[in-house]
């Protein structure tokens, strides 16, 4: 094969998804009434901020070749967090700062703290103690959902402050500032990913750990980082849900794990580690939310949203294998 054949091969391989959603798009406008409209988009492009966020962290521990499941219950325990402090209504306290802007910092970083604290413990586990990662996040997931209802006793904390909510009410361009947080999101660390050493090191790790660390590479060090940053960017979903939201449930969030796995595998993510990139994760991101809106017009059954997204994530492993295969014959 000719080095030009190989580079357009290996563009399509690497950007997949991105064709998928270019003809799902194509498809869904052409047979659905409706739906080729800007309002649509824009809500899909709403509708992908929090389940886009929560897979951003997810995918950093897949490419460095672990797994964490915690990062729905952190979401809502950071959600949870936020709305007893600073909601008014039903549990929440309603803390309010002077001047009234303080309390989005605040209540930002309140949230973020809380899922540091649990991707810290998590990393601890899984990099000190040697324990496999997928039962320590598994059992992360189960503990920390059980905190968020103790905690609440099973009630709701609701109204947010205006100053909070005003980021999910004001919008620009017809789409809300929520979701330029998440398109924010994606673009630095899909930076970090492609430019910077830790990102670099990153994919070497998930590639061939030993490996790593032969060559110099402080692996605990970036492994601890990377759990840390999953929990931290999981509570930042927490805090956009609460915003959205204006509070807090005991039962907030529930199911966004499945739905962010799918859209990080779907997005060409290797569950080997060592091969993805975010701007691939954020279009699978998209391709759900665009199959939603489809579903929701054509009034089908919420079921079936369940059932395509099952078969999505099917496919994406089995073309994960195909472009592997692939690869090693191009190399």
């Amino acid at each position: 094969m000719q080095p030009r054949q190989r580079r357009s091969l290996e563009f399509v391989l690497d950007n997949l998804v991105w064709f998928m959603l270019l003809a799902v798009l194509a498809i869904f406008s052409a047979t659905i009434p409706n739906y080729f409209q800007p309002g649509i988009f824009a809500n899909i492009i709403e509708q992908s901020s929090v389940l886009g966020v929560m897979s951003i962290g997810l995918a950093l521990v897949i490419i460095a070749g672990h797994m964490d499941l915690s990062v729905e219950s952190v979401a809502a325990l950071s959600a949870m967090a936020t709305g007893i402090l600073f909601a008014s209504s039903g549990i929440g306290m309603g803390i309010t700062f002077t001047p009234g802007w303080l309390v989005v910092p605040a209540s930002l970083l309140t949230g973020m703290a809380v899922g540091a604290v649990i991707g810290a413990l998590n990393g601890y586990l899984v990099i000190k103690v040697k324990m496999n990662a997928f039962i320590v996040t598994l059992s992360s997931f189960i503990w920390v959902r059980g905190l968020v209802v103790a905690i609440s006793g099973g009630r709701s904390a609701q109204n947010l402050a205006d100053e909070v909510r005003f980021l999910a009410i004001q919008r620009f361009l017809g789409i809300p500032l929520t979701a330029y947080i998440a398109i924010l999101c994606f673009v630095g660390f899909s930076f970090m990913m492609a430019k910077t050493r830790f990102g670099r090191h990153l994919l070497m790790i998930g590639g061939n750990e030993a490996a790593a660390f032969r060559a110099g590479i402080k692996v605990d060090k970036v492994l601890m980082i990377a759990f840390i940053l999953s929990g931290t960017i999981a509570a930042l979903a927490g805090w956009l849900l609460a915003i959205r939201t204006s509070g807090a449930t005991a039962n907030l969030g529930t199911g966004m794990l499945f739905n962010a796995f799918a859209a990080v595998v779907i997005g060409g993510v290797s569950l080997k580690g060592g091969v993805g990139a975010l701007p691939g994760v954020y279009a699978g991101v998209l391709l759900l939310s665009s199959i939603n809106t489809a579903i929701n017009l054509m009034g089908l059954p919420p079921h079936y949203t369940q059932v395509i997204h099952g078969l999505l994530v099917l496919a994406a492993v089995l073309l994960d294998t195909l472009k592997q295969t692939i690869r090693k014959k191009l190399a």
